[in-house]
């Protein structure tokens, strides 16, 4: 991994794959505690020239493999962070009976069928998100009964939140054709057809089996 541009967050970042103190950082680097202090204060900040220059020297030169792989790690992890706070989604579980309601994306990526979703805007409501969604999607009435949770997807890396909600009316249909190739009500005992069981949200599992 190649750095384009350091900031107080980078610098930070290397001097955690180093294990150094800020003191034992700074004389690594042969600059002031009160710089390294200041990278923590104030992450976004940009160094001056010189001083990206030895943290060039630091990266390139003086860190060994297993260095870089551990700063190249917070790097990766930061930005995975960044992307959940950017896109959170809401999920509805609707049941009805011995059924749950499915959507079939055909955009072709590594989910087919799933649960209806739809993107939460900041400061809006999940909860009122995964009722507004279903109906569009689906043409099925539905109200939240439990929040079941939320996780960082391990596909989509998006942000979820869960819902258990219950049908009130409506029949199935594809209420949007330009994103969905198919709706169905499948059977809650045959929903591994559907979706592989390890990649469902294991609280989803426990609310529809205890109910089946």
């Amino acid at each position: 991994m190649d750095v384009t541009q350091w900031t107080g967050r980078h610098a930070t970042w290397l001097q955690d794959a180093f294990e150094d103190t800020q003191e034992e950082f700074a004389a690594r680097l042969g600059v002031s505690v009160r710089s390294v202090a200041s990278w923590h204060k104030s992450p976004d900040m940009v160094p001056k020239l010189e001083t990206r220059r030895i943290l060039n020297t630091a990266y390139y030169e003086g860190a060994g493999d297993a260095v870089r792989k551990l700063f190249i790690h917070y790097a990766r992890a930061h930005a995975q962070q960044e992307q959940a706070q950017a896109l959170r989604v809401a999920i509805a579980v609707v049941r009805r009976g011995n059924e749950v309601l499915l959507v079939c994306r055909q955009d072709g990526d590594d989910i087919a069928w799933q649960f209806p979703a739809g993107i939460v805007k900041p400061g809006g409501s999940a909860a009122k998100v995964a009722v507004r969604e279903t109906l569009g999607e689906t043409g099925v009435h539905c109200r939240v009964r439990e929040h079941l949770g939320e996780r960082l997807h391990p596909v989509t890396r998006a942000m979820c939140d869960y819902f258990a909600c219950d049908w009130l009316h409506g029949e199935a249909v594809n209420g949007d054709e330009s994103e969905n190739a198919a709706v169905a009500w499948a059977p809650i005992r045959e929903l591994a057809r559907y979706i592989p069981t390890d990649r469902i949200y294991p609280p989803i599992l426990n609310a529809l089996e205890a109910t089946v």
